[in-house]
């Protein structure tokens, strides 16, 4: 693996948000693709990896609410990617808030400080700091301030609605991804993209050169990125 990171440039990187949906998929193709000689997970709790896994991913326990306690495990990545995310009916309107804005936010920060170059961050289509959403105002907030911090390169994905196979139920939203997974067929890249597509675009950007200092991926990009990096083993 060290060899294969070394040729691409990438010593090490960091994934907040490895938990999620779009978060354990991209673990899975960082380490599938052996781009990173080094991947840390940050998180809030150890989670159970393979033991093939285990051997090549270091994790990072922290807190939070306490952020700037655990600089160190920000330092020393070249490229973090952030997939941290909750939703208002789980965490209610303050934790929403404090999870999708006020952590990233700072993770951002401690990552620039401890020598992060590119942090590729997963938002929403339609995040506008401007919005009277909550959750579309506070993607576009966290958009803005993650770019202010000042990254030699930040990529932001704006995805449509996530088609996954979620491992906690959600009715009303299986009822929405089984409409969607069926409206795809006809408009592929209109109102939805799966996880496995977004995971497969950010790891895309890291593979090719940057236009610009901040990117904005809206989702017909994101198809598209997500096509051009080749399965595994083909």
């Amino acid at each position: 693996m060290a060899a294969a990171a070394e040729s691409g440039g990438h010593r090490a990187c960091f994934v907040l948000g490895a938990s999620g949906e779009t978060g354990r998929v991209l673990l899975r193709e960082l380490l599938a693709r052996q781009l990173f000689a080094r991947v840390t997970l940050v998180g809030r709790r150890r989670l159970s990896l393979s033991e093939e896994m285990g051997a090549t991913v270091e994790q990072a326990v922290v807190d939070f609410e306490r952020l700037n306690e655990h600089a160190a495990a920000f330092r020393g990545h070249d490229v973090g990617f952030c997939c941290l995310g909750t939703t208002r009916a789980k965490a209610g309107a303050d934790g929403f808030v404090r999870v999708d804005r006020d952590y990233v936010a700072q993770a951002a920060e401690l990552a620039r400080a401890g020598g992060c170059k590119h942090f590729v961050l997963q938002s929403s289509r339609g995040a506008d700091p401007g919005s009277r959403f909550l959750y579309l105002r506070v993607k576009g907030e966290v958009e803005n301030l993650v770019q202010a911090v000042g990254f030699d390169r930040c990529t932001i994905l704006r995805p449509a609605v996530l088609l996954c196979k979620r491992q906690e139920s959600r009715p009303l939203e299986w009822v929405v991804q089984k409409f969607l997974g069926v409206l795809a067929r006809v408009f592929p890249t209109a109102y939805s993209v799966p996880v496995e597509t977004v995971a497969r675009a950010m790891v895309a950007t890291v593979l090719q050169p940057g236009k610009g200092r901040v990117e904005v991926l809206e989702n017909g990009t994101i198809h598209e990125l997500g096509k051009a990096v080749p399965e595994q083993g083909t």
